[in-house]
């Protein structure tokens, strides 16, 4: 795996259409957006949130899988981008009492996403995709500006928070 990759974090998460999410990823430089199907979006918000299925989903099930076998998810690199598709590495650790390997996997960016969150584990993009991507975050600032701006107004009945304030 290439040395020349920058930190990243997922920044937001926001329905882009009927059936599918934009995740922003980035750091205080530049944030830019992979799409995402809608069952993987659930996914990763679910991850973000901290938040499990009464059953487990795909992605839970990897972990739960990789937890029998002592395999550990190490990081996640975002290592391509080929006609408007990105491409990812994931990065596995596998120790036990009879052996140690390290094992690097093609998989899709919102898989390893998601698998990422699970595990809190570090997130990179290679640096040439980096240089490539258009940065977003000007968008991503408009959209929590929405975002206050919608909490701020008061809803039509005031919420109740199980004490009335004297």
């Amino acid at each position: 795996m290439r040395n020349d990759v920058i930190p990243i974090e997922v920044k937001g998460i926001l329905p882009s259409s009927p059936n599918g999410y934009a995740i922003f990823l980035g750091n205080e430089e530049k944030v830019f957006v992979i799409n995402v199907d809608s069952y993987v979006g659930r996914a990763i918000a679910m991850a973000i949130r901290g938040e499990r299925n009464e059953r487990p989903l795909t992605h839970e099930l990897m972990a739960m899988i990789f937890d029998s076998f002592s395999i550990n998810v190490e990081r996640v690199v975002i290592n391509e981008l080929r006609s408007n598709t990105y491409f990812a590495r994931l990065l596995l650790r596998a120790e036990n009492e009879v052996h140690k390997k390290i094992i690097e996997i093609d998989a899709r960016p919102s898989d390893c996403l998601t698998l990422a969150l699970q595990y809190k584990c570090p997130i990179y993009v290679a640096e040439d995709v980096w240089e490539e991507v258009e940065d977003m975050s000007e968008l991503l600032e408009k959209m929590r500006e929405v975002q206050r701006k919608q909490q701020q107004e008061p809803p039509e009945e005031p919420p109740f928070f199980g004490e009335e304030s004297k």
